[in-house]
């Protein structure tokens, strides 16, 4: 694995500005409710092709493009936004997270990279090559400890950035229960931290699995109230309670996990006209925020897209 920097270091560039980074960035203070006038669909540009949503703890949700790369940020209480990074040719912005110190970790897709972004100014800091694979697809990212956590959909391994320091890139194979998708179809997408901090919960082809992060072995979850979690793609959790994106499904399955994650019920659905295959999802307030990728309808420069807000 290799790190490029097509910037200065990451100290260099931030040194002294991480508080103005957090105000700016929306990462300096707990999240406040959702105002009851605070819109609850958001225009993106036509042509964007959405997949991935962060939001920190201020008002601002930043929204990747698989068409270029680029990333969109929108004021969640007037709907208003702009593209905050521009793309270029090649690139693709897939999953993303915003840390507290105003960084932006962003999945490259096919690229088989990890981009950090300024949230600030949009400027990109550092590009990681996680992987070398003739095709691998670097699909989304959570943050938990010292690493920033990669899902690749076409490789039975997950990928390590550091997080606030350097060092190097660690790839992580995934081993025990596991069971890898075929050749030129998905498997790991979506990931989240496990209620105990001490592994990780990844969706892969309709069912969940915990990784232990030191050895890789992934432990299939129990589900209880469903056979599976068809379509699964961006997951959130809050405490116990672990929301998945069903996209073709149009809908958002909720369920209450144990204290270990070794078992999942199901306690409600909630779906929205409005849903047109959202893929993830991001937390403010008692609301959840998605894009629509629109997977069924032409993904053209001129498509239509959005995000919309469901209350929890």
């Amino acid at each position: 694995m290799t790190r490029n920097h097509p910037q200065p270091s990451r100290r260099t560039v931030l040194g002294g500005a991480v508080a103005a980074l957090a105000v700016a960035a929306g990462t300096g203070t707990a999240q406040a409710a959702p105002g009851s006038g605070w819109p609850t669909e958001f225009p993106l540009p036509d042509g964007w092709l959405p997949e991935g949503i962060t939001i920190g703890s201020r008002p601002y949700a930043y929204m990747g493009s698989r068409a270029d790369g680029a990333i969109y940020r929108t004021d969640l209480r007037t709907g208003k936004g702009g593209v905050l990074h521009e793309g270029a040719a090649g690139l693709a912005s897939i999953g993303l997270k915003l840390d507290r110190d105003g960084l932006l970790y962003v999945a490259g897709g096919a690229g088989g990279t990890a981009r950090i972004v300024d949230a600030r100014t949009g400027e990109l800091l550092t590009t990681y090559q996680l992987t070398r694979d003739a095709a691998p697809f670097i699909n989304d990212v959570v943050l938990h400890e010292d690493r920033v956590w990669f899902t690749d959909s076409r490789a039975a391994a997950l990928h390590g950035v550091p997080r606030g320091r350097r060092g190097e890139v660690r790839a992580l194979p995934l081993t025990g229960e596991w069971v890898q998708a075929p050749t030129g179809t998905n498997s790991a997408n979506g990931l989240v931290a496990t209620p105990d901090g001490r592994g990780l919960i990844v969706v892969n082809a309709g069912q969940l699995y915990t990784v232990d992060l030191k050895t890789g072995h992934a432990t299939k979850v129990t589900l209880k109230g469903a056979t599976d979690v068809a379509g699964g793609d961006g997951l959130v959790r809050l405490g116990r309670t672990l929301d998945v994106v069903q996209n073709r499904l149009n809908k958002i399955t909720v369920w209450d996990l144990d204290r270990k994650a070794t078992t999942a019920t199901l306690t409600r659905t909630i779906t929205d006209p409005r849903f047109d295959v959202p893929t993830t999802a991001a937390r403010y307030g008692d609301r959840l925020y998605l894009v629509n990728a629109r997977f069924t309808s032409p993904q053209t420069p001129q498509t239509t897209f959005n995000a919309v807000a469901v209350s929890l």
